[in-house]
């Protein structure tokens, strides 16, 4: 026994003498890592989302002498969607931090997920030494080829000298032109290096190039064609949000007197009271919405990608009587789905911007006579038959919460009871997972959409099937004590799946039963976070009310029945006016 203590005193003074001799040693003033912290902080960033590990250990030591925030999620993949929250609400870079090898591959969901929506982020990942690469050594992993189809570009950095260079690039690519993700891939040698100290030169990209101002001609030809259409529709997306679009909007369809309709990520646009505003469009949108669409001559289209939520797949007839104009920043996006009879590349604030005074009021009465109509027929609700609806759920959170909160969602059919039934007031105050719809995205987005506001109401809307993929996040919650209010839409199975396989699949249910969740309020309480059930529907206003009365985070269990649908539904294959349960044609 003597032996063995006097092995580990002695393992313990090596330790001991190991770190007297390292701190003798003075740090390098300007290694890569500490290269690469200040000229993010030049740039304005503020909070960094991280995961250490050994091969990015030289930037955790450089933070502590860092002015930017540290976050610690429980997940690497977490870390990346709190930055996508944070880039969503705040309208600026979010940047993660994670390590080689298994760290930087739990990323790769997150990456796919920004990229599929824009958002822009900065990504960095530790990776072995130089001398390394390529010999399979412990924790590596090619991350930059891994992410070559899902980053709006990538870099492996050889040089340290290089880093403050391939820095300012990433973010100026992430945040120009078309935003998206860009990683940046630092070898353990490179972030030791050092770095000789250079004045920032401009960021010069010969072979990048966007477009910010529209082709005047072009705008010309799409305002005559307003003037022309007697059932016009705007179809406003992600790139009004993005862009900064909201407010020229709004005046181009109250001097237009145009309606508009949105997809998925455009909600907020347009406030969802606003009397032009038809609703969302596509598979879970609303009936005048997706009837308007077909009907209409001229579709305006704005920041869009006729994704096949909004098209069914059935490009060849969607809009099939109109004229299609389409702004989009990204070319690659002009005629990739549908070719449009008038093309404008562009950024859409600035496009609407110069379109606005070429317009004039459109003489449409009979079209919005139409379009009431619709409306009046065929309006988005639900039957109370007792039991807990979630969309009452989601009616009193938009009254008690009001028009500043910021609701972040998971996927599934929560989502789109948030989508349909929550009155989304203005841009950047609804954070969804739309082009991936992954599952799990909500509770760490919704961490970085409170960090990005802290003085602001954050909820977060999610399922018990998504919110268990991510569950390990409410120690982030407790720790950084931010008050997220949990809004958990509790049906004991996978809703949407379940949905499906009732409609297309002769009610054949498999594994969708989620049997074995846990007590969700005893679980809060592990994590010292306050919970309350509810399972009364007379009890859902009074929860609410309490939950986003205090300044902490609270977990509301709402238990809902599992034959709750979403409604309407367009079957894959059917056109947009073929609806099921929510009026049109075939309804």
């Amino acid at each position: 026994m003597g032996s063995i203590n006097a092995a580990r005193l002695t393992a313990g003074r090596v330790i001991k003498y190991m770190c007297e001799e390292e701190k003798k040693r003075p740090a390098a003033p300007h290694s890569g890592a500490r290269e690469l912290l200040e000229n993010l902080a030049a740039a304005g960033v503020e909070v960094i989302f991280g995961y250490p590990g050994g091969a990015v250990l030289t930037v955790y030591d450089a933070l502590l002498e860092s002015p930017i925030r540290h976050v610690l999620p429980r997940h690497e993949q977490s870390a990346v969607h709190a930055a996508d929250g944070y880039a969503r609400v705040a309208g600026r870079i979010g940047v993660c931090l994670a390590t080689s090898g298994p760290g930087a591959a739990n990323m790769v969901t997150g990456i796919a997920n920004a990229f599929m929506d824009s958002v822009p982020l900065l990504i960095i990942t530790g990776q072995v030494s130089t001398r390394l690469l390529g010999t399979d050594s412990f924790q590596e992993v090619d991350i930059t080829g891994i992410t070559m189809p899902i980053t709006k570009h990538n870099y492996l950095v050889k040089r340290a000298q290089d880093i403050p260079r391939i820095t300012r690039e990433a973010i100026h690519i992430a945040t120009t032109g078309r935003p998206g993700p860009v990683l940046i891939d630092l070898p353990r040698d490179v972030l030791e290096g050092a770095v000789k100290p250079e004045p920032a030169a401009p960021v010069e990209l010969k072979s990048y190039k966007f477009f910010a101002k529209g082709n005047p001609g072009q705008i010309k030809e799409a305002a005559k064609a307003l003037r022309q259409s007697k059932k016009p529709v705007i179809y406003a997306g992600g790139g009004i949000i993005i862009s900064g679009a909201g407010a020229v909007l709004r005046e181009l369809t109250e001097k237009t007197n145009i309606p508009v309709v949105t997809t998925l990520n455009g909600i907020g646009s347009i406030p969802a009271r606003h009397p032009h505003n038809l609703g969302m469009v596509g598979m879970h949108g609303t009936t005048a919405a997706n009837l308007a669409v077909h009907e209409c001559d001229l579709l305006l289209a704005v920041g869009v990608r006729f994704d096949d939520r909004v098209t069914s797949g059935m490009t060849e007839r969607f809009a099939p009587k109109a004229q299609v104009l389409h702004i989009d920043v990204d070319p690659a996006e002009i005629g990739k789905v549908l070719r449009p009879r008038i093309p404008i590349v562009g950024d859409a604030r600035l496009v609407l911007t110069d379109l606005l005074p070429l317009t004039e009021p459109c003489a449409i009465e009979p079209w919005w006579r139409t379009l009431r109509q619709w409306q009046e027929q065929y309006p988005l609700c639900y039957a109370p038959d007792g039991r807990l609806n979630p969309q009452l759920v989601m009616e009193a959170l938009g009254e008690i919460g009001g028009g500043d909160a910021y609701v972040v969602t998971d996927v599934g059919q929560h989502q789109m009871w948030a989508a349909q039934f929550y009155p989304v007031t203005q841009p950047r105050h609804f954070i969804t997972s739309a082009g991936l719809g992954t599952m799990g995205f909500g509770l760490p987005a919704a961490i970085g959409a409170q960090i990005a506001r802290p003085d602001s109401l954050v909820c977060l809307v999610t399922g018990d099937g998504s919110f268990q993929m991510s569950v390990q996040e409410l120690a982030t919650l407790r720790q950084y004590g931010l008050p997220v209010k949990i809004i958990l839409m509790n049906n004991g199975v996978l809703g949407m799946v379940r949905q499906f396989q009732q409609t297309f699949y002769r009610e054949r249910y498999n594994e969708i039963q989620l049997t074995a969740n846990p007590d969700f309020i005893a679980l809060a309480a592990a994590y010292g976070i306050k919970g309350l059930r509810v399972a009364d529907p007379a009890q859902a206003r009074p929860a609410l009310e309490e939950a986003l009365s205090v300044r902490e985070p609270v977990l509301l269990d709402f238990v809902i029945s599992p034959d709750e649908v979403v409604l309407p539904m367009i079957h894959p294959g059917k056109l947009i006016n073929e609806m099921l349960e929510g009026g049109g044609a075939d309804a």
